[in-house]
C-alpha cells in the first residue's frame, strides 16, 4: 500500500529508467523490458514463433481451384499461392487482393502495417517496437490520450478533453484529479457559478478540485455556502447577504442573530471569556479540515488493490533488485579504483624524486638554452621574412585570382574559355619548372647575403644609438600627432575651399545658362507676338468677306424690287412680299455687320494686349486673358453657328430672288412679245381690208385668252413660291434674328468685362515701363512672378489654335473637345496665376472682391489668414485720417465676419459671432513706428479665442520682431457662422453700396497688401471676382525691398497635389550610364502621393508614397513583367512633416536601389536594360497620362501634396520653376500647409499625446467632428479614478465627468455633416455646447477645484487602447484645442502627437465611407460596432495582445492530424520571442519597481545577425532621463544620463554572429556596468550627486513605439532589434507578463522561405480598402497547410451577404450568401493538402457562378440570381476571422495554420506589409519550412 500512493513519486523514475533498462534487458533476457515507446507486452520467444509461421508453407506453389491456400498464404487472380503480406501480424488474408483479415497484436491496416489509435510504434519492425499503448501517463492502465506520436526521440500524447500535458500527466484547466493515480480522472471544477465570470472555466485546484477565490461572498470546499458574517442560498439562489447583527455572528440559513457565547459562571475562578468572530472563523475552519480529511480519506480507500497494483508491484520489486545489483558493482568498481590511487601515489613519489634530478640537469641546460635561444631568435626573424615573403605570395596570388575573375567577368568569358586561359598559364608554369636552375641568381643571393651581414653588424653599431634616442620617441609622436591634427585641419579647409570654388563655378556656369535661356525665351516670346498679329490680321481679312457678301444682297435685292414693279397684275402683291423680305434681311444684314465689327475690335484689342506685353505686365495680361478667354470662346463658338445659318438662309433667300427675278424677266418678255404681236396685228387689220372683222375679232379674242393664261400660269408660282419659301425664309430669318440677337448681348457683355481690364493693362503696362527703382529684391520678386507665368507660352499657341478654326467658315469637326480643353488650360492658368506673389497697391477708393477658393464650413471653428502689408506714410490722405480699413471676411448683412482695420494708431483684429464684436488692438507696437518696408499680419481664431501676430523684420540682419495680442468672445457664440451665397472678402476697400459693421466702417486702406495663405490654402489678391476703382496711374505694385519670411527661393517648392513639374530632356544635364541616379528631397503630410514618374510607351518608372511609405514600380520592357520595389519592413515613414533625402541608384542596367536619408532600404535585381526615358514629371501629371494604359500598375493617381526641394540626375541639379512644363507648383514651403489639424479613425484608430493639462480644474476644449455612425468615443481622460470623456451615444453627443453625464438633446449628429463640440469645466458647472446649443450642470466635486497636477497626463483621441463602454470613433476630428497649463491656447497639430494607431492624417472620406462604415445608420450598426468594444492597443498595422506573450484570439482544440506531414507547431525556443517583423516591433511592461530609480539591474538573452536595432529602452515623458540598451554596427552600446551628461558603455567586439549571449546591465548610484557572457565587464562611472532620476511607464522591450527614442538613440538604432530575446530579469526578477505585444512571434527554430505564416496560437490579416470581393473577382494564392482544416478568406457584410473558403479534413470549400439563400462548392484531392508541399487555389466569381481550382481539380456551382445585387467593398481576413462575424452554417471556425504566399486579387499580387491588420502571432516575412 505504501509503494501505491507514493507512485507519482516513482513515476519519473521508471520514465529515466526506460533507456537504462532496455539495453540491459534484452541481453540479460530480463523479463521486465523496458522501451522508449512504451511497455513491451510479449516475448522474445512468441515473437519468433510470429515470425516463424510465415516461412512454413514453400512461395510459389500451385494448388487446384477446388482446394484453398494454406494458411498464411492467398489465391492470385492467375491462380497462384502467394505468401500474405501481413508483416508477421495476421495468418490470414483475401484471395485476390491479399487484404490481410484479424491483425493481431494491435496493428490495423490491409497489411497489418498500422497502429490504431491509442497505440504507437512500429507494426511493421515487430518486437519489441510493435504497437503499443500510449504511455498517456501509463500504459493501459491509465491512458487518456487519444492518440499519441513520437517527436524528438521522446513521446507525445493528443489528450483526451480533460487532460493536459506532454503525457496527459495533469487535468486541464477546469479539470480535477490525478491522472498518475491508477483509477483516477479527470473530473469538471464545480464552484456552484460563484467563480470569477471573466474566466473561461472554474477555478479550483488542480488534484483536489477544492474551488479557489470564491465570490460572491461564499466560502466551502465547492463554494456552496455562505462565507461567515453573510446568510443565505449560495448553490441556487446566490444571494448572500451581510448579516445586520452588530459585529455578531448570524445563522446561515435564516439570518437570524446568534445568542452570545455564554458566560462562565461568576462562582469559579475562571475569567469570562466572550466569543468573538475570531472563533467562529475558527470553526468554520476546523470544519472546512473535517471535511477535507474526510475526502482524502474516501480518495485513499478507492485506491485499487487489484492484480493490476499486485502487477505493479512486482515489477517495482524486480526493478528494485536489479538496482541493488547494479549499484553493488558500481561499490566493486570503486574499490578497485582506490587501490589503483594508492599505487599511483607510489609512482608520483619516484617521479618527484627523479624531478628533482631532472631540475638539477635543467641547470645545466639553462646556460645552453640561452645560447639555443639566441640562435632560435635568429632563426624566428628569418621564418618571419620568409613568412612574410610568403603572406606577399599568397596576396599576389589572391589578386590574380581576384584580376581574373574581374576579366572573366568584364570581357564576359564562359567557363569553358576560362578554363582554357586556366591551362595555358599551367603549361607555362611547368614550362618555367623545366628550366635549368638559376645559377646565376644563386651567386647574386650569396652576395646578397654577405652584404646583409655587414648591414647586420652595422645595425648592431646602430643599436646603441637606437636605444639613446628611444626615449625621444614620445616627445616626436606628440609633437608629429599636433602637425598631423594641423595638417587635418588644412587639409579640411582645402576641401572647403575647393568646394566653394566648385559651388562658384557651378554657379557662374548656372548663371550663364539662365541667360541664355532668358535670351532664347525672349526671342520666342517677339516670334510668338509676331505670330500672334499675323494670326489677327488674317482674322481681319476672314471678316471683310461677310461684309462683300452683305453689300452685294443688297444690291440684289434693290434689282429685284425694280423688276417687281414692272409686272401687271402681280406688281402690287409682289412688292409688298419683297418689301417684307428687303426689312427682314436688311435687319439681319446689319446686326450681323455689327457683330463683326464688335468681333473685330475685340481682336485689335486682343492684338494690342499682346503686342504690349513686356515682362513686367505680363503678369496681369495673363490673368486678364485667362479670364476672359473662355466666354469669348463659348461666345465666338455660338456666333460662329449663327453667322453659318444666316450665311445660309440668306444664300437662300438670294436663290429666290433671283429665281423671281428670273421669273419676273422672262413673263416681261413674253408679255412684250404678245403685245408687239397684238399691235402689229392691229396694224394689219387696218391695212388688209381683205380680212374680215371675225377673223380678227377671232385672232385678238385667242390673243387675249394666251395672255389670262399666261397671267393665270404667274399667279400660281407667286402663290406657289409664297406657300413654300417665304414661310421657310421667314422662319430661319426669325431663328437667325434671336440668335445675332444673343451673339450681339454676349459680345456686348465680353465687351463690358474686358474693355476696363484692357485699360488696366495698358496704363499698368505703361506705368511700370514709367516707373524707377533700384532695389534688387523688387526685381527678383517680379521676375519670379514673370517666370512663373512664362510658363503659360506652351498654353496661348494651343488657345490660339482653337480659337483660329472658330473664327473660320467652315467649323471645326471637334469643335466640342477643343472648347473643353481650352477649359482646362484656362483652370491651369488661374491656378498658376492664385500662387503669383505680386502685392496691389490701394489709394483709399479702391477695392478688390477676393475668391476664397475655400469651402466656408471649414472656416466655421478655426480661422486663420496670413498678409503682407505696407503703409504709404507720406501720402497726405492718410495723414488727414489715419485710420483705415484694411479688409472684411464675412456675411453681407454685417453678421458673423472677421475684420482687419487700423484705428486710433494701433492694428485692431475684429471679429464677430453673432452676438457683440470682439476687438483686440496690438498696442504694444503703434501703427506709426512701423517701418517703410514690408510687414506680416497673421489673424487666429479657435471658437472663442482670437490672437493676432505681427511680425516686423530688419534689413540690417535677419533678427525680427515678434508681436501677440490675445482676445476672447465673452458671450455663448464659438462659429463662425458664413453663409455661402451671401458671404464676401474684402480687401483694401469695399465697393460702393455695401455697409459695414461700425467697428469697421472706416476709409479704405492706403498702401500696398498682399494675401499669403487662408487656412491651409495659398491665397492672392489676383485670384479676385470684381476689382473696384484700380487706379492703375498712379498705384503700381509695391517694389519689395526684402523678402521677408520666406525661405531661400531657390531651395522649396510647393505642390498643392493639383500642379507638377515636368524636366524634358533630362539628359541635357547628365545621361544614363552605368550608375543612373535620382535624388530628391521630400517633406509631406499626406498618406499617399506621386513623386516621380516617367513613361515612353507601355514602359515606364513611378515612384510613389503610399500609406506613408515608398512604393516603387518599373518596367523596361521585361520579359518578366514590371519590378516592384517597396519599403515593405517600413524602415522610413515618410510622411511625418519632415524632410527626407530619397535617392534612387539604378547600377550597372540591372540592380535598383532605393535609399532614404543615407540608409539602404531595399533593392531588387532584373533582367539587365537600360533607362529607355527622356523626360521625368514631378509631383503628379497631367490627367490623360494617369488614366492611360499604365494606371493599372500605379498605387494611386494622386498627386504629391507638400514640399520638394533638391532634385538632382546624375548629381545635376535642376529648378522645376524654369522648366517650361511645369504647372501648378510654387516657391517656398509654408508650415501652414504642412500641419496635421485634422485626422481620420476607423473604428480600430487613435492618437494620443502626453501633456501637461489639467481637465478637472479650469478647463476648455473644442473640436469638430463628422461622421456617419451613431456611436463612438471622441475624446479620453483619466486622472486616477476620474474619467473625462465625449463620446457619440445613438447619435447624441455625450459628455461625462466622473459620472456626471450631459447630453445633447438632439440625436442626429451622424449625418455626415461637421459639427463642433466645445466643453467647459469650472469649480462650478460642467458645459457641453455641439453647435452654439448648451447644456450644463453643476459640478460636485468642488473640492477638486484649485488643484493643478505637477506630472504629464495622457490624453487621446477617437478611440483608447485602454477597456471602455464605448468602441472607438469612425470618422474625422479637426482644428482640436484645449487650455493647458505650460503653453497657449492654439490648435493641436496631430503630427506631433507621440502615438498614433491606424490614424490618417491627411483627408475625411466620410462622404465615401470605407467598407467597415457601409452599413451607416442600419439597423445592425450599434451592433456591428459593439463588437469591438474590446480594445487592445495596436501599431499602424498590427494588434497588440493584453497577456503575456502571445494570446490567443479564440479557443481551438488543435489536435495531432497523422495526415500532415509537418508538425503543427514549428520547433522554437522555449521562453524566446522574434522581434522585427515591422519597424516598430515590440513588447511593453507597465510594471516598474518603485527602487528603480536607485537601483536598476537588468539581464536578458538575446540572438541576432542584424548591425542595428533597439533591445531596451525605457526614459520619462520628455526623455529627459533615460537608460537604453541597443546594437550599432554589431557591438553592443548600453546608455543612460545622469543629469544632462549621457553616460555610453559600448563593446569592442560585435555580437551579430546570430549566437545566444547573456547580458546584464546595471544602472548604479554613481556607476554603469555592462557584463557580456559574464567573461566582459565595462564600466564607467559618474557624478551619483545628480538630481533625481525619474523615468515612468512603459518599459519596451525588442523596439519602441513610433517617434520614441529619437531624440537620446541614431536613427539606425531606434528602429526594432531584428533577432530574439529571452530570460528577461529585472533586478533578479523575471518580466514574463507584457501588458501590449506588437508583432512579437515565438523564436523559430531551423530553415525559413519567403511567405505568411500564420500559427497555431491563431491570427488573421485584413486585407487594406483597395481590394473589394464583389460581384467579380479572381483570387489565386498558394497555400502549404499544418493542419487540415482552417479558415483560407472570409468576407462579410453587415447586411448577411459573405464569401468563405475553409478547409476541413483536406476538402477546399468556398461557401457564399449573395442575399437570397447559401450556396457552395468543394473539391477533395486524391493526395493530402497536408503533405508538406505548395498547393495553388485559385477561385473566380461572376455574378452567381462561382468556380473553384485546387490544383488544376476544378469544380463549380450556380447559385440564385440576386436582381438587386449589389457591388459591395467589404474587408476581407485572410487565414482566420474574429468569432464574431462567423455564421452559424460555416462546418470550421478555426483559424487557418501554415503558410501562404503569392496571394494575388484580379491578377493583382497583395502585400501583406500594407495590410490594414495583422490581428495574432502572424509572421509577415518568413515563414518556418520544418
Amino acid at each position: 500500500m505504501a509503494l501505491i500512493s507514493a507512485w507519482p513519486l516513482v513515476s519519473p523514475v521508471l520514465f529515466f529508467l526506460r533507456c537504462f533498462s532496455s539495453s540491459t534487458a534484452s541481453s540479460e533476457g530480463s523479463v521486465f523490458q523496458f522501451d522508449i515507446e512504451g511497455s513491451s507486452a510479449v516475448s522474445t520467444q512468441e515473437a519468433t514463433v510470429i515470425r516463424g509461421q510465415q516461412q512454413a508453407v514453400a512461395t510459389g506453389s500451385w494448388v487446384p481451384f477446388a482446394e484453398g491456400c494454406q494458411e498464411g498464404f492467398y489465391r492470385t487472380s492467375s491462380g497462384k499461392c502467394s505468401p500474405c503480406n501481413c508483416n508477421g501480424n495476421a495468418n490470414r488474408c483475401l484471395d485476390g487482393s491479399g487484404i490481410c483479415v484479424d491483425c493481431q497484436r494491435n496493428t490495423t491496416g490491409q497489411h497489418c502495417e498500422q497502429c490504431p489509435d491509442g497505440f504507437i510504434g512500429d507494426a511493421v519492425r515487430g518486437v519489441p517496437t510493435f504497437c503499443q499503448p500510449c504511455p498517456c501517463p501509463l500504459p493501459a492502465l491509465a491512458n487518456f490520450a487519444v492518440s499519441c506520436y513520437r517527436k524528438s526521440g521522446s513521446v507525445r500524447c493528443v489528450c483526451k478533453e480533460n487532460y493536459a500535458g506532454p503525457n496527459c500527466e495533469r487535468c486541464a484547466p477546469g479539470y480535477y484529479g490525478n491522472p498518475l493515480l491508477i483509477g483516477s480522472t479527470c473530473k469538471k471544477c464545480d464552484c456552484n457559478g460563484n467563480s470569477d465570470p471573466n474566466l473561461i472555466f472554474e477555478d479550483c485546484d488542480e488534484v483536489t478540485g477544492q474551488c479557489r477565490n470564491c465570490l460572491h461572498h461564499t466560502t466551502g470546499f465547492n463554494c456552496e455556502r455562505c462565507a461567515p458574517g453573510y446568510y443565505g442560498d449560495a448553490r441556487f439562489a446566490k444571494n448572500c447577504t451581510a448579516c445586520n447583527c452588530g459585529g455578531r455572528m448570524c445563522d446561515s440559513q435564516t439570518g437570524e442573530c446568534l445568542a452570545d457565547s455564554p458566560e462562565v459562571s461568576t462562582d469559579t475562578d475562571c475569567p469570562t471569556i466572550s466569543c468573538d468572530k475570531c472563533i467562529w472563523d475558527l470553526t468554520d475552519d476546523i470544519r472546512l479540515s473535517v471535511l477535507t480529511i474526510d475526502e482524502s480519506k474516501s480518495t485513499l480507500l478507492s485506491i485499487s488493490t487489484g492484480v493490476a497494483a499486485q502487477r505493479r508491484l512486482n515489477d517495482l520489486n524486480l526493478t528494485t533488485i536489479h538496482l541493488q545489483e547494479a549499484m553493488s558493482k558500481k561499490k566493486n568498481h570503486a574499490m578497485l579504483w582506490t587501490i589503483q590511487v594508492d599505487d599511483a601515489a607510489d609512482e608520483m613519489n619516484d617521479l618527484l624524486r627523479e624531478a628533482e634530478t631532472l631540475d638539477e640537469q635543467g641547470n645545466e641546460a639553462s646556460s645552453k638554452g640561452r645560447l639555443v635561444q639566441k640562435e632560435t631568435t635568429e632563426i624566428n626573424n628569418r621564418a618571419s621574412q620568409l613568412v612574410q615573403q610568403l603572406n606577399n605570395i599568397r596576396d599576389n596570388i589572391e589578386e590574380i585570382n581576384s584580376k581574373s575573375k574581374y576579366y572573366a567577368i568584364q570581357q564576359e568569358l564562359s567557363p569553358e574559355e576560362i578554363a582554357q586561359k586556366r591551362s595555358v598559364a599551367e603549361e607555362m608554369l611547368k614550362e618555367i619548372k623545366r628550366r635549368k636552375p638559376f645559377t646565376n641568381q644563386r651567386q647574386l643571393a650569396d652576395e646578397e647575403e654577405n652584404a646583409a651581414k655587414e648591414l647586420l653588424q652595422q645595425i648592431e653599431a646602430f643599436h646603441e644609438k637606437y636605444n639613446d634616442t628611444r626615449s625621444l620617441v614620445t616627445d616626436v609622436l606628440e609633437q608629429l600627432s599636433e602637425q598631423d591634427v594641423k595638417l587635418s585641419d588644412l587639409e579640411e579647409a582645402l576641401h572647403q575651399a575647393l568646394d566653394y570654388v566648385i559651388q562658384t563655378e557651378d554657379i557662374n556656369r548656372e548663371n550663364t545658362a539662365r541667360l541664355q535661356r532668358q535670351e532664347k525665351q525672349h526671342g520666342k516670346i517677339k516670334e510668338q507676338i509676331n505670330e500672334v498679329n499675323s494670326t489677327l490680321l488674317s482674322a481681319t481679312t476672314i471678316l471683310e468677306g461677310p461684309q462683300k457678301v452683305n453689300s452685294e444682297l443688297g444690291e440684289v435685292i434693290k434689282n429685284a424690287s425694280g423688276f417687281y414693279a414692272e409686272i401687271d397684275g402681280a406688281k402690287k402683291e409682289l412688292q409688298e412680299k419683297i418689301a417684307n423680305l428687303s426689312l427682314f434681311d436688311d435687319d439681319l444684314v446689319e446686326k450681323a455687320m455689327h457683330h463683326a465689327h464688335n468681333l473685330r475690335r475685340l481682336a485689335d484689342e486682343l492684338d494690342g494686349n499682346l503686342y504690349g506685353v513686356d515682362s513686367n505686365g505680363l503678369v496681369q495680361r495673363a490673368i486678364n486673358a485667362s479670364n476672359v478667354y473662355e466666354n469669348i470662346a463659348g461666345y465666338i463658338e455660338e456666333a460662329n453657328k449663327v453667322a453659318t445659318l444666316a450665311l445660309n438662309t440668306t444664300n437662300r433667300v438670294k436663290d429666290a430672288a433671283v429665281g423671281i427675278d428670273t421669273q419676273v424677266i422672262y413673263h416681261k418678255g413674253k408679255s412684250e412679245e404678245l403685245l408687239i404681236r397684238a399691235m402689229q396685228l392691229q396694224r394689219t387689220a387696218h391695212d388688209s381690208s381683205s380680212y374680215t372683222i371675225a377673223d380678227t375679232s377671232w385672232q385678238v379674242n385667242g390673243t387675249f385668252a394666251r395672255m389670262s393664261s399666261l397671267r393665270s400660269q404667274l399667279m400660281r408660282a407667286i402663290a406657289k413660291m409664297q406657300s413654300a419659301e417665304t414661310e421657310e425664309a421667314r422662319e430661319r430669318l426669325e431663328q437667325a434674328q434671336l440668335k445675332t440677337a444673343e451673339a450681339v448681348s454676349a459680345t456686348t457683355t465680353v465687351t463690358q468685362a474686358t474693355t476696363p481690364m484692357d485699360e488696366n493693362v495698358k496704363l499698368w503696362s505703361q506705368n511700370l515701363q514709367d516707373f524707377q527703382h533700384n532695389s534688387e529684391a523688387y526685381d527678383s520678386a517680379v521676375h519670379s512672378a514673370g517666370d512663373a507665368v512664362q510658363k503659360l507660352t506652351e498654353v496661348f499657341p494651343q488657345l490660339l489654335d482653337k480659337l483660329r478654326k472658330v473664327e473660320q467658315k467652315a467649323p471645326a469637326n471637334n469643335i466640342s473637345s477643343s472648347i473643353q480643353r481650352i477649359r482646362e488650360l484656362i483652370a491651369q492658368t488661374r491656378s498658376v496665376a492664385s500662387k503669383v506673389q505680386v502685392s496691389m497697391m490701394f489709394e483709399g477708393q479702391s477695392a478688390v472682391e477676393v475668391n476664397p477658393k475655400i469651402n466656408v464650413e471649414e472656416l466655421k471653428s478655426f480661422t486663420s489668414m496670413s498678409l503682407y502689408i505696407k503703409l504709404h506714410k507720406d501720402n497726405p490722405q492718410l495723414a488727414a485720417s489715419p485710420d483705415r480699413f484694411i479688409l472684411y471676411l464675412g456675411n453681407k448683412n454685417a453678421k458673423h465676419y472677421i475684420g482687419l482695420a487700423i484705428k486710433n494708431d494701433n492694428l485692431v483684429y475684429i471679429y464677430n459671432l453673432g452676438g457683440q464684436d470682439v476687438e483686440i488692438p496690438l498696442d504694444s507696437k503703434p501703427v506709426s513706428t512701423w517701418p517703410s518696408y514690408f510687414s506680416i499680419i497673421k489673424i487666429e481664431r479657435i471658437g472663442r479665442h482670437g490672437k493676432m501676430f505681427l511680425t516686423v523684420p530688419s534689413l540690417s540682419s535677419t533678427a525680427e520682431e515678434k508681436f501677440i495680442k490675445k482676445g476672447e468672445v465673452l458671450g455663448p457664440g464659438s462659429l463662425l457662422n458664413l453663409e455661402p451665397e451671401n458671404a464676401v472678402f474684402y480687401v483694401g476697400g469695399v465697393p460702393p453700396g455695401f455697409k459695414l459693421p461700425p467697428s469697421l466702417n472706416l476709409p479704405g486702406f492706403i498702401g500696398c497688401l498682399e494675401l499669403a495663405t487662408l487656412n491651409d490654402d495659398v491665397i492672392s489678391l489676383y485670384n479676385f471676382k470684381h476689382v473696384y476703382n484700380i487706379d492703375t496711374t498712379t498705384s503700381p505694385p509695391c517694389a519689395r525691398d526684402k523678402l521677408a519670411f520666406t525661405q531661400s527661393r531657390a531651395v522649396s517648392y510647393f505642390f498643392d497635389g493639383s500642379g507638377y513639374a515636368l524636366a524634358r530632356n533630362i539628359e541635357r544635364r547628365g545621361k544614363f550610364s552605368q550608375v543612373t541616379r535620382f535624388d530628391i528631397e521630400v517633406r509631406t503630410p499626406t498618406d499617399s502621393g506621386l513623386i516621380l514618374l516617367m513613361i515612353n510607351g507601355s514602359m515606364f518608372f513611378s515612384l510613389e508614397m503610399h500609406d506613408g511609405f515608398l512604393y516603387l514600380r518599373y518596367d523596361f520592357g521585361f520579359s518578366n513583367g514590371p519590378m516592384l520595389l517597396e519599403d515593405s519592413m517600413k524602415k522610413a515613414r515618410i510622411n511625418d512633416a519632415k524632410f527626407h533625402e530619397i535617392s534612387i541608384i539604378y547600377h550597372n542596367s540591372k540592380k535598383m536601389i532605393l535609399v532614404v536619408d543615407r540608409r539602404h532600404i531595399k533593392s531588387v535585381d532584373n533582367e539587365r536594360t537600360a533607362m529607355p526615358f527622356t523626360d521625368i514629371y514631378i509631383g503628379g501629371a497631367p490627367t490623360e497620362i494617369l488614366h492611360s494604359s499604365i494606371s493599372s500598375h500605379l498605387a494611386g493617381s494622386i498627386g504629391f501634396k507638400g514640399c520638394m526641394k533638391g532634385f538632382q540626375f546624375q548629381k545635376k541639379d535642376f529648378n522645376l520653376l524654369e522648366e517650361p512644363g511645369t504647372l501648378g507648383i510654387s516657391y517656398g514651403c509654408p508650415e501652414d500647409s504642412l500641419m496635421s489639424r485634422n485626422a481620420y479613425f476607423n473604428g480600430e484608430s487613435f492618437i494620443a499625446s502626453s501633456q501637461k493639462v489639467s481637465l478637472f480644474t479650469e478647463f476648455e476644449g473644442g473640436f469638430n467632428f463628422r461622421t456617419l455612425q451613431p456611436s463612438g468615443l471622441l475624446f479620453y481622460y483619466s486622472e486616477g479614478s476620474d474619467v473625462l470623456s465625449i463620446s457619440m451615444e445613438r447619435g447624441a453627443v455625450v459628455l461625462n465627468a466622473s459620472g456626471t453625464k450631459i447630453q445633447s438633446p438632439e440625436r442626429n449628429y451622424n449625418d455626415g455633416k461637421t459639427h463642433f463640440i466645445i466643453t467647459s469645466v469650472t469649480p462650478e458647472r460642467y458645459e457641453l455646447t455641439v453647435d452654439d446649443k448648451k447644456q450644463s450642470k453643476k459640478n460636485p466635486a468642488k473640492d477638486r477645484a484649485g488643484k493643478s497636477p505637477d506630472s504629464i497626463k495622457k490624453f487621446y483621441f477617437g478611440g483608447s487602447p485602454l477597456r471602455t463602454q464605448q468602441a472607438n470613433f469612425t470618422g474625422c476630428i479637426s482644428n482640436a484645442y484645449f487650455t493647458r497649463l505650460d503653453q497657449e491656447v492654439e490648435v493641436e497639430d496631430f503630427q506631433k502627437y507621440s502615438e498614433k494607431v491606424q490614424a490618417s492624417l491627411y483627408g475625411c472620406p466620410v462622404e465615401s465611407p470605407p467598407v467597415a462604415l457601409l452599413h451607416k445608420k442600419g439597423k445592425n450598426s450599434s451592433k456591428a460596432k459593439g463588437n469591438r468594444n474590446k480594445k487592445v492597443g495596436r501599431d499602424k498595422d498590427k494588434i497588440s495582445q493584453p497577456s503575456s506573450g502571445l494570446k490567443k484570439l479564440y479557443q481551438v482544440n488543435f489536435q495531432r492530424e497523422p495526415q500532415c506531414h509537418l508538425p503543427m507547431n514549428p520547433k522554437a525556443t522555449e521562453h524566446a520571442y522574434q522581434f522585427g517583423g515591422t519597424a516598430n516591433s515590440r513588447q511593453e511592461l507597465d510594471h516598474i519597481p518603485k527602487d528603480f530609480s536607485q537601483r536598476a539591474q537588468f539581464s536578458i538573452s538575446l540572438k541576432t545577425h542584424s548591425s542595428h536595432g533597439m533591445i531596451f529602452y525605457i526614459s520619462d515623458e520628455k526623455e529627459t532621463n533615460f537608460m537604453a540598451l541597443f546594437v550599432a554596427h554589431g557591438r553592443l552600446i548600453f546608455m543612460f544620463n545622469a543629469g544632462h551628461q549621457k553616460i555610453r558603455i559600448k563593446s569592442q567586439e560585435k555580437y551579430n554572429d546570430g549566437l545566444w549571449h547573456n547580458v546584464i546591465f546595471i544602472r548604479g548610484k554613481n556607476i554603469g556596468r555592462l557584463i557580456i557572457d559574464g567573461l566582459r565587464v565595462l564600466e564607467e562611472s559618474f557624478d551619483g550627486n545628480v538630481n533625481t532620476w525619474q523615468v515612468t511607464e512603459p518599459l519596451y522591450i525588442g523596439g519602441v513605439a513610433p517617434g520614441k527614442a529619437v531624440k537620446n538613440i541614431q536613427i539606425n538604432s531606434v528602429y526594432s532589434f531584428s533577432g530574439c530575446l529571452s530570460n528577461l530579469q529585472l533586478n533578479g526578477r523575471s518580466l514574463t507578463s507584457a501588458s501590449q505585444t506588437f508583432s512579437v512571434t515565438p523564436c523559430y527554430e531551423g530553415p525559413s522561405e519567403a511567405g505568411t505564416y500564420f500559427s497555431s496560437e491563431g491570427g488573421y490579416v485584413v486585407l487594406d480598402e483597395s481590394f473589394s470581393l464583389g460581384l467579380k473577382f479572381e483570387v489565386v494564392f498558394e497555400i502549404r497547410p499544418r493542419s487540415s482544416s482552417g479558415i483560407l478568406l472570409h468576407g462579410h457584410s453587415v447586411n448577411g451577404e459573405y464569401l468563405n473558403m475553409h478547409m476541413r479534413n483536406g476538402q477546399v470549400t468556398v461557401k457564399l450568401n449573395n442575399g437570397i439563400r447559401d450556396f457552395s462548392t468543394s473539391v477533395t484531392l486524391k493526395q493530402s493538402l497536408c503533405d508538406g508541399r505548395w498547393h495553388r487555389i485559385a477561385v473566380i466569381r461572376d455574378a452567381n457562378v462561382v468556380q473553384l481550382d485546387v490544383d488544376s481539380e476544378v469544380n463549380h456551382v450556380v447559385g440564385p440570381l440576386n436582381p438587386k445585387a449589389t457591388d459591395h467593398r467589404e474587408p476581407v481576413f485572410i487565414g482566420g476571422v474574429p468569432e464574431s462575424l462567423l455564421t452559424s452554417s460555416l462546418t470550421t471556425r478555426n483559424s487557418f495554420i501554415g503558410c501562404i504566399r503569392n496571394f494575388m486579387i484580379d491578377e493583382k499580387p497583395v502585400s501583406f506589409s500594407k495590410a490594414a491588420l495583422v490581428s495574432g502571432a502572424v509572421s509577415i516575412n518568413t515563414c518556418p519550412a520544418a
